[in-house]
């Protein structure tokens, strides 16, 4: 916790100055806007079943590109029929 008290003689706008940059040293605001959101931690089988998904995609792509066919669209094609 930051605090600041105002001293003798000091305007408000000082105060508001030297608090934001304490706060900025206790680096407790990247930590809070880390946490605003929370994001679920992914499960072994669905991590590895992204990574077989992305391994698929890249062989077909690789394939498209050495016979010189690869587009966006194929792109787009190869992911709907792998997803299907």
């Amino acid at each position: 916790m930051v605090e600041v008290k105002k001293k003798e003689n000091e305007t408000s706008e000082s105060v508001m100055r030297r608090f934001t940059r304490a706060m900025q040293q206790s680096k407790v605001l990247p930590k809070v806007r880390g946490q605003r959101f929370y994001t679920k931690k992914k499960n072994k089988n669905r991590v590895k079943k992204d990574a077989i998904y992305r391994v698929k995609v890249g062989k077909v792509a690789d394939k498209l590109k050495r016979m010189g066919i690869f587009t966006d669209e194929k792109l787009k094609d190869i992911k709907k029929n792998i997803n299907s």
